[in-house]
């Protein structure tokens, strides 16, 4: 059996690390808002880039809290991709504001500038661009459109932890990043957890009140906040985790470098390819074929795991039917939903099994 994604195998090679970091958390006898969280926020910041780090319950609450930090809300719009996981646009209609949908570029999964320049409104206030799978969005192209009309910009980063752009890291490309470190991103807690990064002094503050009950001393409510805080057993094991994101991602790209050789020339089968500009950290290695229900039912025989991101977009899911955005309103997104595949990947599938799971796409596509 070759698992889409073998959660032990994390474990297994930071044991004594982690077992480490567990016994000090106990220990200490403080479990919310204390030294591992913030010794994580710092080291998370210089890591990204950024001066801020604000860890926070979870990938969806670090988009909604900046949203709401910003002010953005009723009457307001926030472009996000039309080819997203659900979350991004949950995020935006938590705080009542306006989901106004994208189309990626047609060489990629990612939001296209060219069109998000054509959706800008005297209502837009803020942009929402993915890294979908570990690809960085073009985040040049954005913060020049979003710099000439003053709108905020927003990175959903929960897929690309250590990716760059030009040199640069997501997470620090925007205004702020949004993080999640649920157990299967590149760099995931053993639980939930998120986190926002961001050169915005005046932003940072307001999430850790914000996060906080609205609260910055016990019992003195500013404002009416939320309970979204990163414990301390999560930084804890983050900490640990991140010593090792650069390494874990390198060995991610041999992965996808021996996928591209071992499955090139494969009729109807088409290949990630990222542009030059990018470096990806391949969250996951996605491939698209129309026969992907007959390819997945060969990998299943073979004893493979696969798993389909996303069979259904936001605009088609039950939860925006009020919305009234039917079938073929997005057909970019549309078309990838269906006929997107991912591969197994991750910092240990080892290179047999890579050649393995090559092998048996050869053959049910051959």
């Amino acid at each position: 059996m070759i698992p889409f994604l073998d959660m032990k195998a994390a474990y297994a090679e930071l044991k004594p690390e982690l077992d480490a970091a567990y016994h000090r958390v106990m220990e200490s006898g403080w479990f919310v808002l204390g030294r591992e969280v913030e010794a994580f926020e710092a080291q998370y910041a210089a890591f990204c880039g950024t001066q801020h780090c604000v860890g926070l319950g979870n990938g969806l609450e670090a988009l909604e809290l900046v949203l709401r930090a910003w002010d953005i809300g009723a009457g307001d719009e926030v472009i996000v991709p039309s080819n997203t996981y659900i979350a991004t646009w949950l995020a935006v209609t938590a705080v009542g504001a306006k989901v106004v949908p994208v189309e990626p570029t047609p060489a990629g999964p990612n939001i296209d500038p060219d069109r998000i320049a054509a959706a800008i409104t005297s209502r837009t206030k803020a942009i929402m661009p993915v890294h979908l799978y570990g690809e960085p969005a073009d985040m040049d192209a954005i913060m020049a459109l979003a710099g000439q009309r003053g709108i905020k910009v927003i990175e959903d980063v929960a897929q690309a932890q250590g990716a760059r752009v030009r040199g640069r890291r997501t997470g620090a490309l925007g205004h702020a990043g949004a993080h999640s470190f649920f157990p299967t991103k590149n760099i995931g807690a053993f639980g939930d957890g998120g986190a926002v990064t961001t050169d915005d002094a005046t932003l940072a503050d307001r999430l850790r009140v914000l996060r906080n009950y609205g609260s910055r001393v016990k019992y003195v409510n500013v404002e009416r906040g939320y309970n979204s805080r990163l414990d301390e057993l999560q930084a804890a094991f983050l900490q640990v985790k991140l010593r090792v994101l650069d390494d874990w991602n390198e060995r991610r790209r041999r992965i996808a470098a021996r996928y591209d050789d071992r499955l090139s020339g494969i009729p109807g089968l088409g290949l990630p390819r990222a542009p030059q500009w990018a470096e990806p950290v391949w969250h996951l290695y996605v491939v698209q074929t129309g026969r992907r229900a007959e390819l997945m039912k060969a990998l299943e025989k073979a004893g493979i795991g696969s798993l389909i991101h996303y069979p259904i977009p936001p605009h088609l899911q039950q939860a925006y039917a009020d919305f009234a955005l039917p079938k073929g309103a997005f057909p970019l997104a549309e078309k990838l939903a269906d006929t997107v595949l991912s591969l197994p990947m991750g910092p240990h599938v080892p290179e047999s099994a890579v050649d393995e799971i090559a092998a048996a796409v050869r053959d049910a596509l051959s």
